[in-house]
């Protein structure tokens, strides 16, 4: 009698990896949290295309946006696990557990399965002319020599950019005041207008402000130097270990059979290798990163502990 079913029940267990083999069949649906229109969602869409050529079939990016991202990150954590269902996450799945523990999914590293790097985008710092420093050891010295009355503008509370600096205040010891906006760009205006003396911007953001003089680039948030700023150097010269980026990756529900990731991180490596869009995207300067499963695991684990430690230290509260 068990010999008479071994066949069928080969069948059945053949069956989950012949559908890998065959994957994909059909368009795959890529959320995003972010609008359409920024740099962001350019990057997906860029990245999803390419990686369309490999795969053989549609990605169609999503824009969820709502609840620091939470919105675009719950769907895809409770999504079937069959690799038709993906998320563009970012640095806020290590950003919202601590800031925002209401927020779906609590744990992103149970959640989700990583998949890899897509890019890193650095911050500017950069300060209005009309204060009088050049560089970072003389922004330092002023903000020591004048605590609390250096006004540092964010995109908002427990973005990244304001991360930035809670860093920053912490490692360097600065009484500084945070002062949040409702995106970057009205931050950016108060900057120009000296209503704020000092900001983190994301690199494409910042560039036409310290390129018409309007603000003065001091520093840049990554460990090396920025290709469109040659001559601005990292934070971290001066505030040794500073180091601070905004990423992005690929990610599937956890459970994603690994068949399918695999064939997932194939292609993606295939696009962030692609010469000409790591070229087109460095005009907006962003970093396209090739990095596996690996990489992106590590880095949400190591950032999910960072930012939770000095969210939980400095007291930050979501407004």
């Amino acid at each position: 009698m068990q010999r008479r079913h071994l066949p069928l029940l080969s069948g059945l267990l053949a069956a989950p990896a012949l559908a890998q083999q065959d994957y994909p069949t059909r368009a795959i649906a890529v959320a995003s949290g972010y609008a359409a229109g920024g740099v962001t969602d350019i990057v997906s869409r860029a990245v999803s295309a390419r990686m369309e050529r490999e795969l053989g079939q549609p990605m169609v990016v999503e824009n969820r946006v709502g609840a620091a991202t939470a919105v675009a990150n719950t769907h895809v954590a409770q999504a079937r696990p069959d690799g038709y269902t993906l998320l563009m996450g970012t640095s806020t799945l290590a950003i919202n557990p601590a800031l925002q523990p209401n927020l779906t999914p609590r744990e992103p590293m149970r959640a989700l399965d990583p998949i890899g790097m897509v890019f890193r985008s650095a911050f500017v710092l950069h300060v209005n002319p009309a204060l009088p420093v050049r560089n970072m050891a003389e922004f330092l010295a002023y903000c020591r020599a004048s605590p609390g009355r250096v006004n540092f503008g964010s995109s908002g509370t427990g973005a990244v950019n304001h991360l930035s600096q809670a860093l920053l205040a912490a490692r360097a010891n600065l009484d500084v005041v945070h002062v949040p906006f409702r995106g970057g760009a009205p931050a950016l205006i108060e900057l120009r207008a000296g209503r704020i003396q000092a900001m983190f911007s994301a690199v494409q953001e910042a560039l036409p402000a310290t390129r018409e003089g309007a603000t003065r680039a001091i520093g840049i948030s990554s460990a090396t130097r920025n290709a469109l700023l040659p001559d601005v150097p990292p934070v971290g010269d001066a505030v040794p270990g500073f180091e601070t980026v905004f990423w992005q990756g690929l990610f599937a529900p956890a459970g994603t059979p690994a068949g399918i990731t695999a064939r997932l991180s194939i292609a993606l490596r295939a696009a962030t290798a692609d010469t000409a869009l790591i070229a087109r995207m460095a005009e907006q300067g962003v970093d396209i990163v090739s990095g596996d499963a690996s990489v992106l695991r590590e880095t949400l684990a190591r950032e999910t502990v960072m930012w939770g430690d000095l969210i939980r230290t400095a007291n930050i509260r979501p407004e």
